[in-house]
């Protein structure tokens, strides 16, 4: 049975990012909060997962389940590194890559998703280990991102990965909910 949805929240289920104009202690609490639970989440929809259902897609032409993990460990590795060049080195350039060219390497297209789990599990405990002793002039650190040609704020950057991680967990879902059928 093929569903029809609009391919727009197809892509985007929770929508696309917007970040406050004004980031509070309310918003950075929150979105800490997603950085210390989301390991937890993501394993507890991917627990009972079979090879056919990791292989399943979110929307088509998008990434299958296995898909989605592998890129959550690579996107988050990078994300705990850019934190922490901003921390150390005065706004410094930060490295794009070519995220749907990973998602098709060997590693990417693994239906065994244990790696990636654990290796979230680590850098997400790490990541909010970091977070919590963040100061405000901590939070006000920036970044330059190529892709965009501007500045991110530490605190900015940190609203898109709790974004990043609830967008995914939606693809899951959503993936499932359909069971990979277009």
């Amino acid at each position: 049975m093929k569903h029809h949805v609009e391919l727009e929240h197809l892509k985007f289920p929770i929508g696309r990012f917007s970040c406050p104009l004004e980031i509070d202690s309310e918003h950075l609490e929150q979105w800490k909060a997603t950085i210390r639970n989301f390991p937890q989440q993501l394993q507890e929809i991917t627990k009972n997962l079979t090879v056919e259902n990791l292989n399943w897609k979110y929307r088509p032409e998008g990434w299958t389940v296995k898909q989605v993990v592998h890129h959550l460990a690579d996107s988050h590795i990078n994300a705990i590194i850019r934190l922490k060049l901003s921390l150390t080195e005065d706004a410094p350039v930060i490295r794009p890559y070519e995220e749907a060219l990973w998602a098709e390497l060997n590693d990417g297209l693994n239906n065994d998703v244990s790696a990636s789990l654990k290796i979230i599990e680590g850098v997400h405990q790490r990541w909010f280990q970091l977070l919590d002793s963040l100061n405000e002039k901590d939070w006000n650190r920036m970044y330059f991102h190529p892709q965009h040609q501007r500045l991110f704020s530490v605190k900015e950057g940190l609203g898109i990965y709790h974004w990043h991680c609830k967008h995914h967990l939606a693809h899951i879902h959503q993936a499932l909910q359909y069971k990979g059928e277009f």
